[in-house]
């Protein structure tokens, strides 16, 4: 799904999104979530097949999305309160942001609000794809398995977005210019653009493959499940 946006916007062409990019990206969103899902299933150890992983990745995929719009509609809550002393402050929230110590030191908590609560909801995926809860329960008990283990887990999410960044980019630069050299500029439908987004997506499901085991297994270990076997599952066919 990946490939197939890329190709249809390419992120490097500097075109606009149309409403086809937005829906395919959309889809492709929802789709990777259903695959992150799935592997947290089967690297958590359960006796499922691919088949079977998939399939309760489809069924819990709205209930973790919701659980994921709480989350994000709680941050803006809070954005919203930060948002009115710049207005009061009579601070542009444009250009005044860089000029302002007032308008600083407010991004900079936002900056630290975001990261604290995305520590301690990093094994919320887990939770949505091994304990059969609701949104509301998916956030409490990420919260409970992520207590007393916060500079652990942000340093593990430290190490790792740095490492994937460094990655995704030195593979996106690197085919990005061979594309251009085989293929001419990156454009929508282009052949240059195929090359780039098959690259991005190959690197890119590596990333969210590893990233999903991990998860899996840190949330083995705070659950206190840390013993359990893993398995190869079937296909299922």
């Amino acid at each position: 799904p990946m490939s197939v946006t890329g190709l249809v916007s390419p992120k490097s062409s500097g075109e606009e999104m149309t409403l086809i990019s937005a829906l395919l990206f959309l889809a492709s969103s929802l789709l990777a979530m259903i695959g992150q899902l799935a592997i947290i299933r089967l690297a958590i150890g359960t006796n499922v097949s691919v088949k079977e992983a998939i399939g309760h990745a489809t069924r819990r995929m709205p209930i973790y999305l919701l659980a994921a719009l709480l989350i994000a509609c709680a941050l803006f809550l809070v954005l919203i309160p930060l948002v009115a002393i710049l207005v009061f402050a009579e601070i542009p929230l444009d250009a005044g942001i860089a000029q302002s110590p007032l308008a600083a030191i407010l991004l900079l908590l936002v900056v630290a609000l975001a990261i604290f609560v995305g520590v301690r909801m990093l094994l919320s995926s887990p939770v949505a794809s091994e304990e059969a809860s609701g949104p509301i329960a998916i956030i409490r008990r990420s919260w409970e398995l992520t207590s007393g283990h916060f500079w652990r887990l942000f340093a593990f999410l430290l190490l790792f977005v740095i490492g994937a960044a460094v990655t995704m980019l030195a593979v996106g630069a690197a085919f990005g210019l061979l594309a251009v050299l085989l293929f001419g500029p990156v454009e929508p439908m282009s052949g240059s653009a195929l090359v780039v987004a098959i690259a991005e997506a190959f690197v890119n499901s590596a990333v969210t493959l590893i990233l999903a085991v991990m998860l899996a297994r840190i949330y083995l270990q705070l659950a206190g499940r840390g013993a359990l076997d893993v398995t190869v599952p079937s296909t299922g066919s």
